[in-house]
């Protein structure tokens, strides 16, 4: 048992929602034609209601009408749909007193621009006023979402959104990195005796780079080690506080990739870093740096 949204549909929904079935089949036209009590089932449905059981030919009730199951589908394309029972349509109609009513229709533009999907939605609405006698300038009298349009929208909002984390990002490292160099600085000034005697045991200037370089790149790469995994275990910590039917933000998780790219960069910037009191290092003369103390 169980609560699950029903959705009354026709053979062509698969292409609408790209549905993928995983067992038995989808509404054809024949369950259409001859009023049959089918039922598909969302991978969710299936689970709760049947587990790791063949669900095919098995009937669920709704409503206290039978229907026999004759299909699962899956769409990875929106968690809401996995939920759902999909029944032909003219048997929802008769079953549920629906009688000739629908509640949406639905139609794909295919890969149609923004321009003419929009010519679309003019045209289907003319089409409505036509039937149901209504003015076509009227735009409330009838709902037409244009997901063309509703795409556009969320993609230059992601979009802004990326370019506002990668402009935070860059100045988050560029602050980072000037902030490494200073403490090399710091340490490299405090180092000036230790350089020197190096430096008149034969020390040459590429090894105090080196050597300078190196520490830089360890304290860049340690500390973004560790907020890498301190991001990590935040993800996991949202991941487990989403409630379940969370659908915008599922299952976040730190690409691979990006984890090492994130380390190249972190080693590019710790050698940046390092540059300048590398230099420094290397240009102590031994004398002087005996004197410093």
């Amino acid at each position: 048992t169980g609560s699950f949204t029903i959705r009354a549909v026709h053979p062509g929904h698969a292409r609408l929602e790209n549905t993928k079935v995983l067992e038995g089949r989808y509404i054809n036209a024949i369950d259409i034609r001859d009023f049959r009590k089918s039922a598909l089932l969302g991978v969710l449905v299936k689970e709760a209601l049947f587990g790791e059981e063949p669900a095919i030919g098995k009937e669920i009730r709704i409503n206290s009408i039978s229907f026999k199951v004759v299909g699962v589908f899956d769409d990875e394309g929106s968690e809401s749909e996995r939920e759902m029972i999909y029944l032909p349509i003219s048997t929802a109609q008769r079953a549920f007193n629906g009688r000739n009513r629908i509640n949406q229709i639905l139609y794909t533009t295919g890969d149609a621009t923004l321009p003419e999907s929009e010519r679309m939605v003019d045209q289907s609405r003319e089409i409505l006023a036509v039937n149901h006698a209504f003015d076509p300038e009227d735009e409330r009298a009838v709902f037409i979402n244009n997901n063309v349009e509703n795409f556009q929208r969320f993609a230059a909002l992601m979009g802004a959104i990326r370019a506002f984390i990668w402009i935070v990002g860059v100045g988050t490292l560029l602050a980072g990195v000037v902030g490494v160099s200073n403490i090399m600085l710091v340490a490299v000034k405090e180092r000036t005796r230790e350089i020197g005697i190096r430096k008149a045991l034969g020390a040459t200037p590429r090894s105090i780079v080196a050597l300078v370089l190196q520490e830089s790149v360890l304290i860049t790469a340690i500390a973004g080690y560790l907020g890498l995994v301190a991001g990590v275990a935040l993800l996991e910590v949202a991941s487990r506080l989403l409630p379940e039917e969370s659908t915008f933000f599922k299952n976040p998780q730190v690409d691979l990739s990006t984890a090492l790219w994130a380390t190249l960069l972190l080693i590019v910037a710790g050698s940046v870093a390092g540059f300048f009191p590398a230099r420094r290092a290397a240009a102590v003369q031994p004398v002087e740096a005996l004197r410093d103390e």
